[in-house]
């Protein structure tokens, strides 16, 4: 099967979040399913110069842009066993930032008509088009209507993939002939309209022959007026093509060789985690201790992200005996109230505010546990890399967290975490006691739970293969 993505990120040539991950690794991974897979990126001036200087030029095409043509330069880069194409115009990809210009809409309905322009000029046709979130959400629209009778495109499909239904893509009226090239009645006629404004991820989900998201659990709760925003109508109506695929992380990257935590370690070398613990306490300053657990949180610091549970019932945790680690930035409310506590408890709470990779890996290798209250989560990485360091995780049942935390049963001795369902800080404070409790009273079966973490499946592969089976489902 010829696969050919269509994202506006990937590592490691540009990223600005999660889409950026799966972007870089979930290609690769299906190249080693026996796909043919290709992907298309926009050459923005944030794609580092080494990587721009073993691109290849392949050729220049005008792209149409409603009644405009606009440059099109196309390069080429074999890696990973894939294909990357990289689309090249200075005005709308050299802006300093991925997202956010006034004229988006513009930007990626150019960059929506150069993959398909691309397709046309190489002869190279794919048969699946797998699209991402709201920047590529006019491919599918383009194919049904622009090209539907074009020979040079028949048979093909398309998949489309929602990383996080809160963005839509939304603009108003005007922008459907002067600047997408589509007539109004498909906004008149609601297929592209929602709430007054186009809507351009309401219309890849009715015009993609298959919807995804990035976890089993994301695409039912995105069928509720709780989590649709606005769309659980549409999602109810497209459902016969809606499923959710649970992401994965490079497990190839382990506590065994990564190289910025302080000591490595296994399964069977735990002691050498301590050893993380120790090292950590000591870079934030706060006193070595055997006698307590270490809680950490990676996360952004933002009420989506359940800061206002974490406020709420911070005071009775640290009255507790135990030490916390934050690190992350957001809204400046969340940032200062952690900063004052901090300095009410400097034995026991260490904030760092903003956002360091290398610190990140250094407090996943050192917790004993990682809490994680999301309000929703479509997927999340970080229980995953949580597990797979060995720390334990205590989250909130939804989204990638349900469908990935396996939650501990004490009469089985079974499980990967700890969890609560309701959006409440009392069960969170009740269920991170549960988990305190356990660490003080039963290392051994602490010590079983963080070894099945370390061993658990979260690879790419699983993800690949659930992908490879719906596209030949699709054909």
């Amino acid at each position: 099967m010829k696969i050919l993505f269509a994202a506006s990120e990937a590592v490691p040539y540009v990223k600005s979040g999660g889409l950026g991950d799966v972007i870089g690794s979930l290609p690769p991974s299906l190249a080693s399913e026996d796909c043919e897979v290709s992907c298309v990126l926009p050459l923005y001036d944030a794609v580092p110069q080494e990587v721009r200087e073993r691109l290849t030029f392949i050729t220049s095409v005008y792209v149409p842009v409603a009644w405009r043509s606009q440059y099109c330069g196309i390069f080429k880069l074999e890696e990973n066993g894939v294909t990357w194409y990289f689309i090249d115009n200075e005005y709308y990809f050299r802006r300093g930032t991925l997202y956010g210009a006034y004229d988006d809409g513009e930007r990626f309905s150019f960059f929506s008509r150069a993959v398909l322009t691309l397709i046309g000029t190489l002869g190279e046709k794919p048969d699946v088009i797998h699209c991402h979130d709201w920047q590529t959400a006019l491919v599918p629209v383009y194919l049904r209507t622009v090209y539907a009778n074009d020979p040079a495109y028949a048979g093909i499909k398309t998949v489309f993939t929602i990383h996080n239904i809160e963005y839509q893509g939304r603009f108003g009226r005007d922008i459907m002939e002067n600047v997408l090239g589509l007539p109004f009645e498909l906004f008149d006629n609601g297929v592209m309209r929602q709430d007054g404004d186009v809507n351009l991820l309401k219309s890849a989900i009715i015009f993609a022959d298959k919807v995804t998201t990035v976890s089993p659990t994301y695409a039912e709760e995105i069928k509720t007026a709780a989590y649709g925003h606005g769309l659980e109508s549409v999602l109810n109506r497209e459902a016969y093509k809606v499923s959710g695929i649970i992401n994965g992380i490079d497990m190839s990257v382990s506590p065994k060789n990564d190289t910025r935590i302080f000591k490595n370690y296994t399964d069977r070398s735990l002691k050498n985690k301590k050893a993380n613990k120790d090292a950590v306490r000591e870079f934030v300053n706060l006193p070595v201790r055997d006698d307590v657990p270490l809680i950490a949180m990676v996360t952004r610091l933002v009420k989506h992200k359940g800061m206002d549970l974490v406020c709420e019932v911070l005071d009775r945790l640290l009255d507790m005996d135990v030490q916390v680690v934050v690190l992350g930035s957001g809204d400046w409310q969340y940032e200062q109230f952690l900063s004052d506590k901090a300095w009410q408890y400097p034995t026991k709470l260490a904030v760092n505010i903003g956002f360091n990779a290398d610190l990140a890996q250094k407090f996943y290798a050192a917790a004993d546990i990682f809490l994680m209250p999301s309000q929703s989560e479509p997927c999340g990485l970080a229980q995953m890399i949580a597990m797979h360091y060995g720390t334990i995780p205590v989250v909130r049942e939804t989204g990638g967290l349900r469908d990935t935390v396996i939650p501990y049963n004490k009469y089985t001795n079974e499980g990967l975490g700890f969890s609560f369902s309701q959006y409440d800080s009392n069960d969170m404070f009740n269920i991170l006691c549960d988990a305190i409790s356990l660490w003080n009273d039963d290392r051994t079966s602490w010590e079983k739970m963080m070894r099945r973490g370390m061993k658990y499946d979260f690879s790419w592969t699983r993800s690949a293969e659930k992908y490879t089976e719906l596209y030949r489902e699709l054909l």
